[in-house]
């Protein structure tokens, strides 16, 4: 089945307001008139309205680094679908490697976040991928289940048509290092045969996993060539409008 290719980039901590307006315009003017496939944003929160109003009118789609499950109360430090939503964002990214390994989320928390997102309506790109010591333990199907099957508990089999997945090896992020096509392939078709195990095979035959770790311009082309790659979310070469561009018009 063919998947319509998302490419996302993460700015995570990374832009001023200056800075996230002047990139977000260079890569909405890049992405103009692609209709085959998919460009996402997601900027730090101080910037989500900004980089919006920028790009009001096109068809980039705007997403947070994370989301709590609540519309509002004593979250300090949160951020809420509802107020995502008002700054005109549509996704969130969750369960994000630097999430789990530098702040400590668990499943259950991620699991959460996962549900809220969906009961407000907006977009869940989950996110799941092993460590190197995983790796090379030989762990790392069992890690991804683990992963899959906690953070993804209680999701309808109608919601997870909405979700997108994205596997990031843990050793491949911002370290320069990335998985070969074959070992992302591999990753990826054992996510989707094991989506189709947990929901139904229609549903994961739909679902849209995303690479990321590493992406660059010299390696989009050969990973989106894969049969289970059906895009990428990019870290580092997000935040430079050349490359980003490159990556989003892949051949």
């Amino acid at each position: 089945m063919k998947r319509r290719p998302l490419l996302a980039g993460n700015w995570k901590m990374h832009t001023t307001v200056i800075d996230a307006c002047q990139l977000a315009a260079a890569i909405g003017k890049c992405s103009a008139g692609l209709a085959d496939r998919d460009v996402l944003l997601a900027p730090p929160y101080t910037v989500l309205s900004e980089v919006a109003h920028v790009l009001q009118g096109s068809d980039v789609l705007i997403a947070s680094q994370n989301v709590c499950w609540e519309a509002e109360g004593a979250f300090t430090g949160e951020i809420s679908p509802t107020m995502i939503k008002s700054a005109g964002g549509t996704a969130a990214i969750i369960g994000h490697s630097e999430r789990r390994q530098i702040f400590h989320e668990d499943h259950a928390i991620i699991n959460k976040r996962v549900l809220g997102a969906l009961a407000f309506g907006l977009i869940p790109v989950f996110c799941v991928g092993e460590t190197l010591e995983e790796r090379e333990g030989e762990k790392t199907f069992e890690i991804l289940e683990e992963q899959l099957r906690e953070g993804l508990a209680g999701v309808s089999l109608q919601d997870m048509g909405k979700t997108v997945v994205a596997y990031e090896p843990v050793w491949a992020i911002g370290t320069g290092k990335t998985a070969s096509k074959e070992q992302a392939q591999e990753a990826h078709a054992f996510i989707r045969k094991l989506l189709a195990e947990m929901f139904e095979k229609n549903i994961a035959d739909t679902v849209r996993i995303l690479y990321g770790g590493s992406v660059k311009p010299d390696n989009v082309d050969e990973l989106m060539a894969q049969t289970d790659i059906d895009g990428a979310l990019v870290g580092g070469a997000a935040l430079d409008a050349d490359s980003f561009c490159r990556i989003i018009n892949f051949i």
